[in-house]
């Protein structure tokens, strides 16, 4: 199976380098192409891939095509590359496209599907949510399960809520890194030395994180555990509670999603 990659990206790349962590494939069985060859050269050299000379040529010589290019691009893209990809797989990771404005720019004949990975893949702890076009096949969908389950979790799901997806885990890891950030900045400014306060707040999050699979409990029961009445997470959760995190957090989904399907021409 020879994966190509119109488009290479953050995501495209976080990716890439996931795959080949896990040894779900081989370098040579990765071919790349981008808009400006020179900003990837470096990641071409250093995991061994190869560099195709124009989209079409890597779509000739591909199995499977990810598109990993930005929204904007990717409509025309297709269409500029029609002829080859037609019949082929292709698995979009294009935030906003839908897939049928896919299906229409690559032809009715070929295989779409739709995914949203994350770019925590890079450490094999991503999530990915995918759905599958009218012509994509069960092996299809296994092809995907295996590209994406190499780099984390995988779901399939219908297409309505994939931009939901893409507001909450496909642009959560910023607002994550965000809050670790501040976390870590309000230990400083308590007085903890800067290193050390960053390392407590990634820890803590890690913590709270895997505290909720292993134990199977419901955040707010984990919550109630450690907010003793009048104690001090009681006062900082006030604090939280009056400033509006709760619903700060989900109006962040909530206009990523709607951006989302901007980018996708959706009304």
């Amino acid at each position: 199976m020879v994966y190509g990659f119109l488009g290479f990206g953050k995501m495209a790349s976080a990716l890439v380098q996931g795959m080949l962590q896990a040894a779900a494939c081989k370098p040579e069985q990765i071919i790349v192409v981008n808009r400006h060859p020179d900003t990837i050269k470096e990641d071409v050299e250093k995991y061994g891939l190869t560099l195709a000379s124009a989209p079409r040529k890597l779509v000739q010589q591909s199995d499977a095509v990810v598109l990993g290019t930005k929204p904007a691009d990717s409509v025309q893209l297709l269409r500029d590359v029609r002829q080859e990809i037609d019949g082929k797989l292709l698995i979009s990771v294009a935030a906003g496209i839908t897939i049928p404005d896919l299906q229409e720019a690559a032809g009715h004949r070929t295989r779409v599907i739709r995914a949203m990975p994350n770019t925590p893949s890079l450490v094999k702890k991503g999530a990915t949510a995918y759905a599958l076009g009218d012509h994509a096949t069960a092996a299809d969908a296994e092809i995907a399960e295996r590209l994406f389950s190499a780099v984390g979790l995988v779901f399939r799901v219908k297409e309505p809520v994939l931009n939901a997806v893409t507001g909450l885990s496909g642009s959560g890891p910023a607002y994550v890194f965000t809050f670790i950030e501040a976390l870590a900045d309000g230990g400083v400014m308590m007085g903890l030395p800067r290193e050390i306060a960053l390392e407590l707040a990634v820890q803590t999050v890690l913590g709270s994180a895997e505290m909720i699979r292993a134990t199977k409990r419901h955040p707010a029961e984990l919550r109630e555990m450690v907010a003793s009445p009048g104690g001090t997470t009681m006062a900082g959760l006030e604090s939280l509670e009056a400033r509006g995190l709760r619903y700060t957090v989900m109006s962040a989904v909530r206009a990523a999603s709607e951006r989302a399907r901007e980018l996708g021409g959706e009304k």
